[in-house]
């Protein structure tokens, strides 16, 4: 049963960085092209996310070559790692929010990302609650906390579709550097639950 879960974790993190890849260079692509700081923010989430899923790949790998205490330190680092990339993606995309405010950068418009955060809404629940109770039944803390970074992906997704929807159809371009903001928030915040887990397991 326990291989079997392994397995399975293993399966869900090439498919989160099969899924993000791809979302990652449209939504980039999307959002320079309209000068979306929101999009382009998201767009790197989701290749953050894809780093977060080759941790996971790179961890459940090694499950069958090693010993028990190893395993159990290769989860302790892989917390730290997952945790590391929301810091990552939080200053970028604070950097690049606040700086489109302050110097009044208006986006265009654009209905591919709201295609995409919309794709992004439908997809990314099944494979956070996959991943999450995968991580519950083999008692992975590291698989967890990537799913957790699945789960911000989700809310970066509806911020997203938010910000974007109310530009496109109001004009109001303030929208996405704010939700560009709230994201950055909510992912230092993601970060130091992350590594604050971790440290409390190790006490």
């Amino acid at each position: 049963m326990t291989q079997k879960l392994h397995k399975k974790a293993l399966v869900l993190s090439y498919i989160t960085v099969a899924y993000n890849i791809i979302e990652g260079i449209v939504s980039i692509i999307a959002g320079s092209i309209a000068g979306s700081a929101a999009l382009v923010g998201f767009g790197l989430d989701s290749f953050v996310e894809s780093l977060s899923g080759s941790i996971m790949i790179w961890r459940f790998r090694q499950h069958s070559k090693i010993s028990r205490e190893e395993e159990e330190r290769l989860e302790k680092k892989a917390v730290k790692l997952v945790a590391y990339t929301f810091f990552i993606l939080a200053a970028y995309v604070f950097y690049e929010s606040a700086t489109k405010l302050f110097n009044s950068e208006i986006p265009q418009p654009s209905i591919i990302g709201i295609i995409i955060a919309v794709i992004s809404i439908i997809a990314m629940p099944v494979l956070f609650f996959m991943k999450y109770r995968t991580g519950r039944s083999l008692n992975s803390k590291s698989l967890v906390a990537d799913s957790k970074q699945t789960l911000a992906c989700l809310f970066l997704s509806v911020a997203l579709l938010f910000g974007l929807s109310l530009n496109y159809l109001y004009g109001f371009w303030q929208a996405d550097p704010v939700v560009g903001l709230l994201i950055s928030g909510y992912l230092v915040k993601e970060g130091y639950s992350t590594i604050r887990e971790e440290e409390l397991c190790s006490c």
